[in-house]
């Protein structure tokens, strides 16, 4: 039998895969942060992921972002006729600044359970670089994986953080210029290169929102941390079927996952927006994390 892990081995690279279910899935320990963030903006978002009509998952997520700061907390789990073989459950988290144009996270934690196997990963990042990571269990020395090199491990985003777009200056942000970039995204295991590009701008709906999408192709180039010689990574590299709807956070220059469609061994993976609810905030906003 088929098990959460073994599922969507095809699927753990991609924007919302990586930030919502896989990351959330099968990674390490939330933090608790105490204080607070002065917002400008917030997001309170239900996703729900499916292959066909076929349900497999609910996540949530929340962002509190400001003018110089961002936190983002999220939570997914095993639901659906997935539930029947396998189960799995997860929290992650990610704090960061957002300066010259760019997101750049402090620091990224997740706590996660598959079938009765916990997976942790906390990571530190300065000045865009790794600065310390504790991830278990650790990745396992087999001949054929790329390994994390220093130089890997320069100017990278985490996961989640990656799954949002910052768009700087006055540009529209249902345009190009949300699609016309690299991320470049290390989860404590892989690092990775997700390249957008643009494709079309649409309306999309569900409870909360309605309102313009701007849609961008995904592609996935990995880096170091994978096996070049395993039929998932090569997959994944070839596949030209994969698309993210990025809608605006009110108040800020942000645009958050409305929808991910990923191309997968099994099927069409669909990762979409049950409820959206964003509005403009201002003054001093509490930000509770789960305790793990």
């Amino acid at each position: 039998m088929t098990s959460a892990r073994s599922a969507f081995p095809s699927a753990r690279p991609p924007v919302a895969a990586g930030a919502l279910f896989a990351a959330a899935l099968f990674a390490g320990p939330l933090l608790a942060w105490p204080g607070a963030a002065r917002a400008d903006g917030r997001l309170e978002a239900k996703y729900t992921l499916t292959v066909g009509s076929v349900e497999l998952g609910r996540g949530s997520i929340v962002v509190e972002a400001g003018d110089t700061a961002y936190e983002i907390t999220g939570a997914a789990r095993v639901t659906g006729v997935l539930r029947a073989v396998s189960s799995g459950k997860g929290v992650a988290a990610s704090r960061g600044v957002l300066s010259g144009g760019r997101m750049t996270p402090r620091i990224y934690a997740m706590n996660a359970e598959a079938d009765g196997k916990a997976e942790t990963a906390r990571i530190t990042i300065a000045g865009g670089a790794v600065k310390d990571m504790d991830v278990e269990p650790p990745l396992k020395p087999v001949p054929d994986r790329v390994p994390l090199t220093a130089d890997a491990l320069q100017n990278v985003i985490d996961p989640m953080s990656g799954a949002f777009i910052l768009v700087p200056g006055t540009a529209d942000l249902i345009s190009a210029a949300a699609c016309d970039r690299a991320i470049p995204v290390f989860d404590g295991r892989q690092r990775y290169d997700l390249k957008l590009s643009f494709l079309r701008a649409e309306k999309v709906k569900t409870e909360g929102y309605a309102g313009p999408a701007v849609v961008c192709s995904v592609r996935y180039s990995p880096v170091a941390g994978h096996r070049p010689t395993r039929s998932t990574v090569k997959y994944m590299q070839e596949n030209k079927d994969m698309q993210v709807w990025l809608v605006p956070i009110a108040g800020t220059r942000l645009l958050a996952p409305f929808k991910v469609s990923v191309a997968t061994m099994i099927g069409t993976a669909v990762l979409a927006a049950s409820s959206f609810e964003t509005q403009a905030k201002s003054g001093t906003v509490p930000v509770n994390a789960p305790r793990p």
